[in-house]
């Protein structure tokens, strides 16, 4: 066996061991032995229901949101034991020792799953009630939460562990509910690429749940066919940096990676670039951070660039050219209050924090850098002193080239009405095309943005047309006082013009003397 695989090439080796054994399709996966062979039918949507079902049962869980950071932690031990056997494996093709991230006793096999010679759970071994739970919160957590500062530096697994371990909480309150999540969870494969397309595919649908759990849910989901339209349209190329300052669940950084992965020359330099030095981002909420790791691991990222970090909490005018990146894609949060020392961090002070982060994103592009933010529409037009220096500051420093107005009901559960800025650093805007989505129906929970929403747009994007629902602007026919940028259409077809009280009242009259002379006839037949 083990002679079988190192008769392949260097580059289908590091591919699948690295996790990149998708992108050679015509190289087949070939398990070690001391792995047991995966059970590929097996039914990924139906672990996961089971796995909340236990949750709800438990006191802790209270939500999705518990819910999905509960499954969280878990998915992440589990996905950490798979990559650190791969590494071991990869090691001893070389001829080479491991050093395993963990020590022996927390390790997954030995205080998770711990099996017998027939490969089937050790009762008589494995942990469970009041002690596994003590285990995990008295042992198990804070060794994790350790590595936060034993760790070389941020980009490390090991830094990952520990910024985790340290933020989130084990509120699974039974340890017989906690024994039978970590058996579900133990089925569920990551080492071959396509089941963890498919786990990738269910804990998006998992991340959607939640956003439409609450009226914050917009700040963990935004809608993935507006985030691939985004994309499509600043179409980021391997060698450049994609960066999300506000990056919830990382729906901008996984769809980029699916988007430059789909796209690229499959070299082994490529894909080392588009793992490690390519997607970056910063998020402030414990567990939207969580599942952004999470998010990003089930779709191939190993170990992903995502600080857990306020944003705002830096001064732009440290921002320095290394800090820089090539393309930003973000949705920050709508309607949060910035208190006044946060403020200080920006030449444009006010509480509204979009408007911060715009100036963060301004700021953080490189020039000729291309970005896409969705933000509230109101930005467009506000009339306080700092959305006006705002719009006055993207106006001249960049070419705001293209904007996208949403209908309501986009963002599910968040009330507001949303635009895309598309926009290019380094000269200032002279002509914006505006495009108005209509969907031709009401949008809703039960009646979501789809792609085929967006092609319209994308089509016709790429030559700025003049349409019923497109149009040009010229930023000298601005109102130099306010600079509002809010769409008029100046396109729509003419309506036709009300009919007065009167008009309308003589063709009713003259639909009831219709009327009669027609009743009158019939009654001549009778």
């Amino acid at each position: 066996m083990i002679s079988l695989i190192k008769s392949q090439t260097a580059i289908d080796l590091y591919a699948r061991l690295s996790n990149y054994s998708h992108a050679y399709t015509n190289a087949p996966y070939i398990p070690l032995q001391k792995h047991k062979i995966r059970n590929y039918a097996m039914n990924f949507e139906q672990t996961f229901k089971n796995i909340d079902d236990l949750l709800y049962k438990d006191s802790g869980a209270d939500s999705e949101l518990d819910y999905i950071g509960q499954t969280s932690w878990v998915m992440f031990l589990r996905y950490l034991d798979e990559l650190e056997q791969d590494k071991a494996d990869e090691a001893e093709l070389r001829g080479e020792d491991y050093s395993f991230i963990l020590e022996e006793k927390f390790r997954w096999p030995n205080w998770a799953m711990p099996k017998d010679a027939d490969g089937k759970l050790d009762h008589h071994t494995a942990m469970t009630g009041p002690d596994l739970v003590q285990f995990v919160d008295y042992e198990l957590f804070p060794y994790l939460a350790g590595f936060k500062k034993t760790a070389d530096n941020p980009k490390t697994i090991e830094y990952k562990i520990g910024e985790i371990f340290s933020e989130l909480k084990n509120k699974i309150q039974s340890g017989y509910i906690l024994r039978e999540i970590l058996e579900y969870a133990d089925e569920l494969p990551f080492r071959a690429s396509k089941d963890k397309h498919e786990l990738s595919h269910l804990y998006e649908t998992k991340i959607k749940n939640m956003g439409n759990a609450g009226r914050n849910g917009g700040q963990y989901y935004t809608p993935r066919p507006l985030i691939r339209a985004m994309i499509q349209v600043i179409d980021p190329q391997i060698g450049e940096t994609i960066y999300d300052g506000a990056a919830g669940s990382c729906g901008f950084l996984c769809e980029s990676y699916e988007y430059m992965y789909e796209r690229m020359e499959k070299t082994t330099d490529n894909l080392k670039t588009l793992q490690e030095d390519t997607l970056y981002g910063k998020e402030k909420k414990n567990l939207a951070y969580v599942i952004g790791i999470m998010n990003m691991i089930l779709h191939g990222v190993e170990a992903p660039n995502l600080v857990h970090t306020n944003t705002l909490s830096e001064s732009i005018r440290d921002i320095q050219e290394k800090d820089r990146h090539h393309v930003i894609l973000a949705n920050p949060p709508f309607g949060g209050k910035e208190r006044s020392e946060v403020q200080q961090n920006f030449d444009i002070k006010t509480g509204e924090t979009a408007s911060l982060f715009l100036q963060h994103f301004i700021k953080s592009l490189k020039t000729g850098g291309r970005a896409a933010i969705v933000i509230k529409n109101t930005f467009l037009s506000n009339t306080d002193n700092a959305s006006a220096a705002l719009r006055e500051q993207l106006l001249n420093s960049c070419n705001l080239h293209t904007i996208l107005d949403m209908p309501a009901g986009t963002f599910t559960g968040a009330g507001v009405k949303t635009v895309v800025l598309f926009f290019t650093k380094g000269e200032p805007t002279k002509n914006i095309w505006y495009y108005q989505l209509d969907a031709g129906r009401n949008m809703g929970k039960t009646n979501p943005l789809n792609d085929k929403d967006m092609a319209e747009f994308l089509e016709l994007q790429k030559t700025k047309p003049e349409t019923e629902k497109s149009w040009v602007y010229h930023v000298n026919d601005l109102n130099e006082d306010t600079l509002d940028l809010s769409p008029k259409n100046p396109n729509l077809p003419e309506e036709a013009a009300l009919r007065s009280p009167a008009e309308i009242l003589e063709e009713m009259q003259a639909l009831d003397e219709d009327t009669n002379e027609i009743l009158a006839q019939i009654k001549e037949l009778i």
